[in-house]
């Protein structure tokens, strides 16, 4: 039995929410904590004599370190689960430092304002040493495997899908299935359909930052980057069916050629249809995705956030998506002397979550996960000290809880390939 603080109240929060109250036997309480706490007020209302979960609610705002720090010490939990922007990851890691509990996220850090000469210049300087220029990487968080180790704490990061479950799949094929894996290729497609001429599956901001920027994949010791879009190909998704996806650059890249020994190249691929990359180029030819703020009526706004308050919010989604999620990795290496290649993959029905948890896929192919997470941290089976990813610890925990909190996955041992 423990208890576990979750921070934000969005999407992917709701879902796990969801989750925790149906896992009872682990979260005996939860604190739903965000800005705003009508948000938190309204799923606990929702939630409410339909679990043994105890839920309660609070108001922080995770981007004051004190604030939080005072609110994680007045709950005492076992751990704090940040679901909130990718932005506040540091001052929530701060604040669990400060407090002496567990941390798990699903999102690598990346700065609000990318202008910041103080992290402008760290950037530059990754950028040469490393040679990819995302505005988000592991870096940061990273840095505080000492502080964390010194202070007896876990730090789980990116608990999510992707990155999260395919980082899994990795470990667990290398477990598994390989003596050496070489090649590993993420594929991402989502095959719903919520009929708005155009809307983000996740955070607009966080989302179309990562998808308007260069590409990059992982081969031969270094980074390869390259222009936003410039690598497409079609792949036949079971139960799916063709789409085009195009390779982007994605945080387990990062982490994954840390971890799995001898990895020859990682790629990231993500569907797209035209109507959304017509769309999103439009937008950005006309400076709204841009992070600099500029100046209207005499004050400043930032054009991606404005953007993020004009599209659809992404918690809306789940009534009217129809169509099914496919997320995986296609490995290929060698076993016993032998070349082999594997697909192991997950499909979510986007009606049938939201029958469930009255969420999409995405968010639900997330928020399952982050509760995952937090229940390997909380109940030892995941847990030493320091800051890790996922696929550092042992697999078939969370594999086995994969199948039973939602997310069943295939292995194919004959898939088609991607060229």
């Amino acid at each position: 039995m423990s208890r576990l603080m979750i921070i934000g109240c969005g999407g992917v929060a709701s879902v796990a929410v969801h989750k925790c109250c149906q896992n009872s036997q682990v979260f005996s309480e939860i604190m739903i904590a965000s800005r705003t706490k009508s948000k938190c007020d309204a799923l606990k209302e929702k939630l409410q004599g339909k679990t043994e979960t105890k839920i309660t609610t609070a108001q922080v705002d995770a981007d004051n370190v004190e604030e939080l720090t005072e609110l994680i010490r007045s709950y005492q939990p076992d751990a704090v689960l940040n679901l909130a922007l990718p932005y506040q990851d540091l001052t929530i890691m701060d604040a669990c430092l400060n407090a002496g509990v567990d941390y798990i996220d699903t999102a690598n850090y990346e700065p609000e304002d990318t202008d910041d000469p103080q992290w402008r210049e760290i950037y530059e300087e990754r950028c040469k040493k490393e040679g990819f220029t995302a505005y988000f990487d592991y870096s940061w968080q990273w840095a505080y495997k000492e502080k964390y180790e010194k202070a007896g704490l876990t730090a789980l990061l990116g608990t999510g899908f992707d990155p999260g479950v395919t980082s899994v799949f990795a470990a667990y094929a290398q477990k598994h299935y390989f003596d050496q894996i070489d090649t590993i290729d993420i594929l991402d497609c989502n095959g719903g359909d919520h009929g708005y001429p155009f809307a983000t599956n996740f955070n607009p901001e966080i989302n179309l930052r990562e998808v308007s920027a260069n590409g990059s994949y992982w081969e031969n010791g270094h980074w390869v980057e390259t222009e936003p879009m410039e690598i497409k190909r079609e792949y036949d998704f079971p139960q799916v069916g063709k789409k085009d996806m195009y390779l982007l650059h994605h945080e387990e890249i990062e982490s994954l050629a840390k971890n799995i020994p001898g990895v020859k190249r990682i790629r990231f691929f993500m569907t797209f249809g035209q109507s959304y990359l017509t769309h999103m180029k439009c937008l950005e030819n006309v400076g709204m995705l841009s992070t600099s703020p500029v100046e209207f009526n005499g004050q400043e706004i930032v054009p991606i956030q404005f953007l993020r308050k004009l599209l659809p919010d992404p918690a809306t989604l789940g009534p009217r998506t129809v169509g099914k999620t496919n997320i995986g990795c296609i490995f290929h290496g060698t076993k016993d002397g032998k070349e082999k290649t594997i697909y192991i993959y997950n499909v979510c029905d986007h009606q049938e979550c939201y029958r469930e948890v009255e969420s999409q896929a995405v968010s639900y192919t997330t928020g399952v996960p982050a509760m995952i997470g937090a229940m390997m941290v909380v109940t030892g089976q995941w847990k030493k000290p320091g800051v890790f990813n996922v696929e550092e610890f042992d697999p078939d925990p969370y594999m086995e809880a994969l199948n039973r909190w939602g997310l069943p996955w295939t292995v194919c041992e004959d898939p088609e390939t991607v060229e």
